[in-house]
């Protein structure tokens, strides 16, 4: 009798996407632990790091044609957790509690909003519908994360400034999980190239930029999330057609 494909022996090294991504998982758990210790600066590195992890464990499953449907369906629940649950609960032990029930709503909201587009990615790429290359429709939750962020990495880049009011945190969140939910066009980096002639000068970007957000970290961050809005903008003058993406 022949063996089934559950009967093969599997190479190790086709588990390391999935590997990846249960590793991303650990960090989110592990930046709400730390959010709710009061060290909200690792709190938001490590969610730095389930973004980098979630921008390498498709790419490297792709590479290794180690694609699955358990991988994918790891993958979706590890962004609910890290990029839905992880920033609102963050954000509600640093500032929205201050405001009780309505702070607790807002820290809901982004978590569904966060777990509604999932959804919607999930679904239209089951349905396999056309999208057109190089655009995101909404923001993407990892980016959306980041974005919800912006109160924490601001008081952190400016220790001395007084937080901006926990009722517009929770405006503000809630604008962002309705950004991630909605049609507008976003970039998407994943199929960016340069020309051959340039790649030296494209890695020496991309290393210094690495080196500055090691230093200076919150400066750094303020400035990328400064260029991402008005890469938002931009793509909504530009283009009409959008990119769905999770």
């Amino acid at each position: 009798m022949p063996r089934r494909d559950t009967d093969r022996d599997l190479p190790l090294v086709k588990l390391l996407p999935n590997l990846i991504t249960l590793t991303a998982v650990c960090a989110g758990m592990t930046a709400i632990r730390l959010g709710y210790q009061g060290d909200v600066a690792w709190a938001v590195r490590l969610l730095l790091l389930a973004a980098i992890l979630d921008g390498l464990d498709g790419r490297l499953a792709r590479l290794m044609r180690s694609q699955s449907l358990v991988g994918a369906e790891l993958d979706s629940l590890a962004d609910f957790l890290n990029f839905g649950v992880a920033p609102a609960l963050i954000l509600y032990a640093w500032s929205l509690q201050d405001i009780g029930g309505l702070g607790w709503l807002a820290a809901l909201c982004f978590a569904l909003c966060c777990l509604m587009r999932l959804a919607r990615f999930n679904v239209g790429m089951r349905a396999g519908d056309a999208v057109a290359s190089g655009y995101f429709v909404g923001v993407p939750s990892p980016a959306g994360a980041i974005l919800a962020l912006f109160p924490v990495i601001l008081s952190l880049a400016m220790p001395d400034a007084p937080r901006l009011p926990a009722a517009v945190t929770a405006l503000y969140i809630v604008l962002i999980g309705l950004l991630m939910i909605s049609r507008i066009r976003t970039y998407s980096f994943k199929n960016l190239s340069v020309p051959r002639r340039y790649a030296r000068f494209a890695l020496l970007g991309a290393v210094l930029v690495a080196v500055m957000l090691l230093i200076y970290t919150w400066a750094t961050l303020l400035v990328a999330m400064g260029l991402y809005a008005c890469g938002i903008l931009l793509a909504l003058r530009n283009h009409s057609k959008p990119k769905d993406k999770g």
